[in-house]
């Protein structure tokens, strides 16, 4: 993609929403690991507000996606009603922008700042696992109780593996993937197969956000969570989607500044800690335990494998897709054990 003048759109962008409020200052506030952007944007009046600028995926989601977080945010009930940052609206709908301009196809989407707390350490003890494995059991259950009030979503798992299946015929799929690519259609396949023998239809689909990196949330002196930000890869789907985030956060390594996906953390005790916690609050079932391997092989295969170039800065996206081929698909069969996790957790 060309050089893109990022201030020229959100300008564009605000002035269609409010052409009476003149902005001072636009500011990159971007993380610089993805190829989105989000900015600050001060006004002549002092005022503040946060700019999120995409190009990745497709503008009728992330306009799908931005409705129906406005409407998790505003249902969500105490003690979860400001966690998530709320949207601008215009008569009545969240507002969003695209443009377009020859090959540049962007879009935007602004958010009042979202006030942030403490960050968890980069390596959390114990009482930290516990503490966060019950948190977040709440707060999934907090979304699950308003999942019916929510608009509906046109995003599944199954469609999106249909479309990577479909990618990986097309000419440009196969020179991307070259070498590779029967062995994802085998790995596509074998998700779609393994979700069928579990019943996946069957599991409760509540608002999940997938990246929970140690950076996306902010929590109270407490270890309650305060706030979350960073909605990339926000979709309706299985709570279980969430998990390989989570155990990342509470791995033994800790957070780190050069990452992989690896899917060891998945079967650390610290992890195991943090669901025992996570089913006295909201309990799981041995279905999605088992699930938990295909929710891991899903993320490879959709974030990093069909996303990763478009997501992922250049740099980021080899790296994690050269890994994808040689360890994260291939140890799924030979380091994910669910049966340690169900005996934990006496199901």
């Amino acid at each position: 993609m060309k050089i893109i003048d990022y201030s020229l759109i959100i300008k564009e962008a605000w002035e269609n929403f409010d052409a009476s409020k003149s902005i001072a200052k636009i500011e990159d506030i971007s993380a610089k690991v993805s190829t989105n952007h989000v900015f600050r944007v001060t006004f002549d009046d002092e005022d503040i507000i946060i700019a999120k600028l995409s190009y990745f995926g497709k503008y009728e989601h992330f306009k799908e996606d931005h409705r129906l977080i406005h409407a998790l945010t505003n249902n969500l009930l105490f003690p979860f009603e400001n966690v998530l940052a709320k949207s601008l609206v215009k008569n009545n709908k969240v507002y969003t922008y695209r443009y377009q301009e020859g090959l540049t196809d962007a879009w935007v989407v602004f958010y009042n700042p979202i006030r942030v707390m403490e960050k968890l350490p980069r390596r959390l003890e114990e009482g930290h696992i516990i503490k966060l494995g019950r948190e977040i059991a709440k707060f999934h259950k907090a979304c699950a109780k308003v999942k019916n009030v929510l608009p509906k979503s046109s995003k599944t798992l199954v469609s999106d593996i249909e479309h990577l299946l479909e990618i990986l015929d097309t000419e440009d799929g196969q020179y991307e993937h070259r070498m590779h690519v029967d062995y994802l259609r085998s790995q596509c396949e074998t998700f779609l197969q393994n979700i069928e023998l579990l019943d996946y239809k069957t599991f409760e689909s509540i608002p999940v956000f997938v990246d929970w990196n140690i950076g996306n949330f902010s929590v109270t002196d407490k270890l309650e969570l305060f706030s979350r930000w960073d909605y990339d890869w926000f979709r309706m789907s299985s709570r279980v989607l969430d998990f390989y985030f989570f155990s990342r956060v509470v791995s033994d390594i800790g957070d780190r500044t050069v990452f992989s996906y690896v899917v060891g953390p998945l079967m650390e005790d610290r992890f195991i800690l943090f669901l025992k916690e996570y089913h006295k609050v909201f309990p799981l079932t041995r279905n999605e335990v088992l699930f938990m391997k295909e929710a891991y092989r899903f993320f490879i295969l959709n974030y990093v494998i069909k996303h990763g170039r478009y997501f992922f800065h250049e740099i980021y996206a080899t790296k994690l897709q050269r890994e994808a081929y040689e360890k994260y698909l291939p140890s799924i069969e030979e380091e994910f054990n669910a049966d340690k996790i169900i005996k934990e957790l006496q199901l």
